[in-house]
């Protein structure tokens, strides 16, 4: 199923969207109550018992798209480097202090950072740029994991289990930042810094391991790769940081982005106000939003 949150008569509400018609239907439990927010189905496990209200189904295009998850309970959890040309490319940046030279571009285990659940946002909505705070505002295509049977110690056999679905984030970043302050929190995590959407699909529609990831800005397509390329895959992901750490319903997993940044042109192409940034990760869908002052 393809979920997604919408703004519904003032209120949250749950919605299925048709991919093939772009209608939404209304989600409601057992009861016929609306549901508010999709952590409930994830938690309770209830995908499959969730019906289409009754009545006509609304327009993908009449409604304001929330993101599927819009208040994550925890941070974003976060793959740095972890497609090999984004390695090397970031590697080579000046930016990243994770590694001396190129020769080590490559990491040996996966670098875990994380962003703050405040700054996600939905499709459509604006980034904010933030004039006075940084001057290196980049764009990160990513595939994100949803956790849905919660663990920890989970192996790599048995992550897939854990998976509830799959969405699109875009890992905004200010690079001054994160070179300033050499640890990755304050640039990942400012406001909007974190759009996401625009529907959340269920792990049976998903092949995971064999998608499309592009981006484009202002129409100039930057980024084009395949999950097929990732280093660290999403098992090995996920039993990395639930060996310590217990993973709950609703986590969200953001795999990494490939080459193609901003930061990987010479000079640096970073956004500015006006820019349009759009993402398509197989079927997934489209996640655009544009940055305002």
């Amino acid at each position: 199923m393809r979920f997604v949150t919408i703004s519904h008569n003032g209120q949250a509400q749950v919605g299925v969207l048709d991919a093939d018609t772009g209608e939404v239907s209304l989600a409601v439990d057992g009861s016929n109550r609306p549901v508010r927010e999709l952590l409930s189905i994830i938690a309770s496990d209830t995908a499959r018992s969730v019906k289409r209200a009754a009545g006509r189904p609304l327009k993908a295009s009449d409604v304001k798209l929330l993101a599927p998850i819009p208040r994550p309970a925890r941070n974003v959890i976060c793959v740095g480097k972890n497609y090999h040309e984004h390695a090397h490319e970031f590697a080579s940046s000046g930016f990243d202090s994770s590694s001396k030279s190129t020769a080590d571009a490559v990491p040996d285990f996966p670098i875990i950072f994380t962003k703050a659940p405040e700054c996600v946002i939905g499709a459509g909505d604006d980034i904010r740029y933030p004039a006075g705070v940084s001057d290196g505002v980049d764009y990160e295509a990513e595939l994100a994991v949803v956790i849905g049977r919660g663990g920890r110690g989970i192996s790599k056999a048995d992550a897939y289990d854990h998976v509830f679905g799959y969405t699109i984030v875009n890992d905004v970043t200010a690079r001054d930042l994160q070179g300033r302050h050499k640890q990755w929190f304050l640039g990942k995590s400012l406001d909007t810094f974190c759009p996401m959407g625009p529907s959340l699909v269920t792990a049976d529609e998903v092949d995971p391991e064999n998608l499309s990831v592009k981006c484009w800005v202002n129409g100039e397509l930057r980024q084009n790769a395949n999950t097929k390329d990732l280093i660290f895959d999403i098992p090995t992901l996920i039993e990395t940081i639930s060996a310590g750490i217990t993973l709950y319903p609703g986590d969200v997993i953001a795999t990494g982005t490939p080459a193609g940044v901003g930061i990987g042109f010479k000079p640096p192409k970073y956004l500015k106000p006006g820019d349009r940034v759009a993402i398509e990760i197989g079927n997934l869908g489209r996640l655009e939003n544009a940055l305002a002052s």
